[in-house]
């Protein structure tokens, strides 16, 4: 772990992995860990800033870990595991949050869109849960992380955090600042319902998304009641400004099918949107069940998929140790 160029990301365990997830983020971890040095964690700890039932973590955590290595990645060249498995990362979330300041928390838009009109009943754990991120990311020291638009203000606090401590106790360059890997052909997968909305695990209708468990029926049936547009296709993205469901099928074919969104306009412009939804169909059905076929065959054997938490977690707690023990030394910790 000694190359310059250290890559970390963590996946919440808070249910079923869809096309969102496997198109935005679990492709490109599987491309990054060719060439770089990858740390991938199932971020335990951040799940329960909101309650969860015991059983349905544990299996979550599992099913993650499954999505991990169904998708591509590989426990031997990445090192996958668990957050809570590893407590280097609640001890520098508490140092982190004696040297992050209330200012930058309050700009965080991410607690008031989750905590909604009642901001009492949150969790103090949902509020400063931004300082448990930077400390995922920089108790290995990663230089980058990929994350989605939605997560870059978090980075950039990760970033003002390792500023800080650097500047505090006088030991510059001692924590990276973070880069974001930002795919730049990765448009975001919104729900099937609502173009307007990004593609999630906790919108209400199980029609809104593509899970990574969907049967060839399941998937066949969500895309043909998908939200689309009663005019025909047309031939520039231009005219799609204001019909964002078809937008969103056309961008999901765009990245499925690995074809430039101009080129595919330029071929199904004047056909109905049941020519895109066939197609699509038979795209998704090819890509994501042979990965959910995957995931439920690992799910099957919940002993290798712990096995495998474990010697990841056995490998991040090598690095996170080390590291913790010169920031202790920095504060003056004994």
């Amino acid at each position: 772990m000694n190359n310059k160029k250290l890559v970390f990301s963590g996946v919440q365990p808070t249910g079923n992995l869809h096309l969102g997830n496997y198109l935005g983020a679990l492709k490109n971890f599987v491309l990054l860990q060719k060439e770089s040095k990858c740390i991938y964690c199932v971020v335990d700890l951040h799940a329960i800033t909101v309650f969860q039932k015991p059983e349905t973590l544990r299996s979550n955590i599992l099913e993650t870990t499954a999505g991990f290595i169904a998708s591509g990645l590989d426990p031997v060249k990445s090192i996958i595991f668990n957050q809570s498995s590893v407590s280097g990362h609640a001890e520098l979330a508490w140092i982190f949050s004696c040297v992050s300041r209330l200012g930058w928390l309050n700009r965080m838009t991410q607690f008031k869109d989750k905590a909604g009109s009642d901001k009492e009943k949150a969790s103090v754990g949902l509020y400063i849960y931004p300082n448990l991120m930077a400390a995922d990311i920089l108790l290995y020291k990663a230089t980058h992380v990929p994350v989605g638009a939605d997560q870059k203000q978090h980075l950039e606090l990760s970033r003002d955090i390792a500023q800080k401590f650097n500047k505090d106790f006088n030991c510059a360059g001692f924590f990276p600042l973070p880069e974001p890997l930002i795919p730049k052909n990765v448009s975001r997968v919104m729900s099937l319902r609502d173009g307007t909305k990004k593609m999630s695990k906790t919108e209400e209708s199980d029609y809104s998304r593509i899970n990574l468990k969907d049967s060839a029926d399941d998937i066949e049936k969500k895309i043909k009641k998908a939200k689309s547009d009663s005019s025909v296709i047309p031939d520039n993205i231009k005219s799609l400004e204001n019909k964002p469901e078809a937008f969103n099928l056309l961008s999901i074919y765009s990245e499925v099918s690995k074809i430039n969104l101009d080129k595919v306009l330029k071929e199904m412009s004047g056909k109905d949107y049941s020519y895109v939804k066939k197609n699509l169909t038979d795209l998704l059905i090819s890509e994501i069940c042979p990965v959910g076929k995957e995931i439920k065959k690992l799910m099957g054997d919940k002993t290798h998929l712990e096995n495998i938490l474990q010697k990841g977690s056995e490998k991040a707690r090598i690095i996170a140790e080390e590291n913790l023990k010169n920031i202790r030394e920095k504060i003056g910790l004994i």
